[in-house]
């Protein structure tokens, strides 16, 4: 009888248990359903969203009828009106949606190297927030990726006056900022004098902007740039300027302070917003974006979300590409051809290896003062023979794989602002020698190290990025080299945040890092001595009154012969003085997941960070929601 009764209830736990299981199935069924249903109603939002703003191009093309008139009276007053060969800048992003596997959806996963102190425009300086920005906030102007030329984005129209002072911006009259709130031309203007209070934080854009006499509002969809004197740069100077909405920034004008030490106050125009635009910190170990609802623009960011996470460690960032939970890994050249023969690698992943014209360039800065006292490196035979010390063709073959090429100059091989008179210094220990000697470093006391008149060694602190391995691994190559010329070298790994820090309160001996380039660059910023203030990027204090002189002769020459001309003297000037030993320029050594459709190599090199956005995910490989 007892085993009778065990065996119901057996029977009975495996009916209850194929009724649980039926009711999970039913339950999958039901919210595959909903999620259906839910994409249907997703895609019917988009599709009258499409209408509306058919509609919006329609209204606009009416407008810019009716404007016309007064486009043409401006002929009358001098001003170009240039404006037939102007191309949209959302035509590749449009192409993409026309091809026959387009989808929105999924997400883009990226990765950085190390983590954010802040995401808050003008007081960040890195080149990682500025990839985060790009995406959030919008200037009035971009270059068109294959031509180069200049393409309308917040602008739909601009004129230049003959003498080239003024430039005037016509609007977009559907804009506005993810919140819902228009953007008009007080908004420009804002933005200017925000920048130029000298309360705000931002030395390096007021740096750039200093040329500008005054931004004006006209009415809402008109704007006027005034430069104070002619400047080579002026077009991309005014149109790249990001737009901040003044109804969220303004306050911070009364508390400077909450915006000048804040993390996270991001709000813009663009495809994609923070979900919370003022309280992002870097403590949450991650940046997430979503698709901006309120979008403008004639085509939508293509992707759900774009996520970077914070993975400084190379090789877990490699397990984690490999795991398939980022889509885009750069490389190490150590590391490139074995994963090139990796099936694991090659199976899922496009890989591209190029070296982009705006590719930036690696330095060792030498700062020439510190604490009010000049250093080692104020002395320009100093530098000299740390240029001369550093073998950057041996550490580009056995650290980089050949993978580069070595820098000369701030300013990029191939372009008109470089002097192909001016070559890489080749190693030349004799002549380093000579030169320290000449500044009073000899080995007095025969122990192999150099010393000073005074007795003290030369020796110093080489500040580096603590998890970059081949960072470490070329600093440890220097180490040795300085060595045997009788220099001691102290690697100094540090971890970014104190970088930052360290920069801001100029607290280094030396630091290598790497600044971003670009077609034609203004190096004001970085070699001007007017830049060497708190905050400013001439971090190392570099003064040179005839290089300064040449610079702001170069910047005010309109005339390309003869700005090229002052652009070579500039070089030259930097390559006999050494502020900074210039390494080399690294290729691009990339795997994207092969689900990212679209990738293209265009005139600023490959296409995955392009705003607007161009590359998508086909609807069959979507795997993030």
């Amino acid at each position: 009888m007892k085993n009778g009764n065990m065996g119901i209830s057996r029977i009975a736990f495996w009916l209850g248990i194929g009724a649980l299981g039926l009711l999970m199935l039913l339950l999958m069924i039901q919210i595959d359903r909903q999620w259906t249903r839910m994409n249907d109603i997703t895609r019917l939002m988009q599709e009258q969203a499409q209408d509306i703003r058919s509609t919006r191009g329609v209204l606009r093309n009416l407008e810019q009828t009716v404007r016309t008139a007064r486009i043409d009276t401006s002929e009358v007053d001098g001003r170009s009106t240039d404006t037939a060969d102007r191309t949209d800048a959302f035509e590749r992003a449009r192409l993409a949606t026309q091809q026959a596997n387009y989808a929105q959806g999924d997400w883009l996963i990226l990765a950085f190297g190390s983590g954010l102190t802040t995401l808050t425009p003008l007081v960040s300086g890195d080149a990682y927030s500025s990839e985060v920005q790009q995406y959030v906030l919008e200037s009035l102007l971009v270059r068109d990726p294959d031509t180069l030329e200049w393409s309308g984005l917040l602008a739909e129209d601009w004129q230049i006056s003959d003498d080239g002072l003024t430039i005037n911006f016509t609007l977009r009259r559907d804009i506005s900022f993810s919140d819902g709130i228009a953007m008009t031309a007080k908004d420009v203007q804002f933005t200017f004098e925000f920048i130029m209070n000298e309360a705000i934080a931002a030395p390096r854009s007021r740096a750039y902007l200093s040329r500008i006499e005054r931004v004006t509002a006209l009415d809402n969809y008109h704007v006027e740039f005034v430069f104070k004197e002619p400047y080579f740069n002026s077009l991309q100077l005014a149109g790249g300027l990001t737009i901040l909405p003044e109804h969220f920034y303004k306050r911070f004008l009364d508390e400077p302070r909450t915006f000048n030490e804040s993390r996270g106050l991001l709000l813009g125009s663009g495809p994609y917003r923070l979900k919370d635009p003022e309280n992002w910190t870097p403590d949450q170990g991650r940046v997430e974006l979503e698709r901006n609802p309120r979008y403008w623009g004639p085509v939508d960011g293509s992707f759900d979300r774009i996520v970077w996470r914070i993975i400084e460690n190379d090789s877990a960032r490699l397990t984690t590409f490999r795991n398939g939970d980022i889509d885009v890994y750069g490389a190490r050249p150590r590391e490139y051809q074995r994963l090139l023969d990796d099936p694991g690698i090659s199976e899922r992943s496009k890989h591209f290896e190029y070296m982009s014209p705006t590719a930036g360039y690696s330095f060792i800065a030498w700062n020439q003062q510190r604490g009010g006292k000049n250093s080692l490196f104020s002395d320009t035979r100093v530098r000299m023979a740390m240029s001369l010390l550093t073998d950057v063709e041996r550490m580009l073959e056995e650290i980089f794989l050949g993978y580069g090429q070595p820098a000369v100059s701030p300013f990029m091989p191939g372009s008109s602002q470089h002097n192909p008179e001016n070559q890489p210094f080749p190693r030349d220990m004799e002549k380093a020698k000579r030169l320290l000697a000449e500044a009073g470093f000899v080995d007095r006391n025969g122990d192999g190290i150099l010393q000073a008149e005074d007795g003290t060694n030369f020796e110093f602190e080489l500040t580096f990025f603590q998890d970059n391995d081949d960072t470490r691994r070329m600093v440890l190559f220097l180490r040795d080299l300085y060595a045997r010329a009788g220099i001691l070298m102290k690697p100094k790994p540090t971890e970014w945040s104190v970088m930052v820090e360290d920069l801001r309160q100029k607290n280094f001996d030396a630091i290598t890092l790497g600044w971003t380039s670009g077609i034609e660059i203004d190096i004001y910023q970085m070699f001007h001595s007017s830049q060497s203030m708190e905050n400013g990027d001439n971090f190392i204090n570099y003064s040179n009154p005839e290089l300064d002189a040449t610079i702001d002769a170069a910047r005010g020459e309109v005339d390309e012969e003869k700005r090229m001309k002052l652009w070579h003297k500039a070089e030259r000037i930097l390559v006999e003085d050494q502020p900074y030993t210039f390494l080399f320029r690294r290729n691009t050594l990339a795997f994207v997941d092969d689900r990212i459709s679209n990738l293209e190599k265009t005139g600023l090199g490959l296409n995955l960070m392009s705003v607007p956005v161009e590359i998508y995910v086909p609807a069959d490989r979507q795997r993030n929601r």
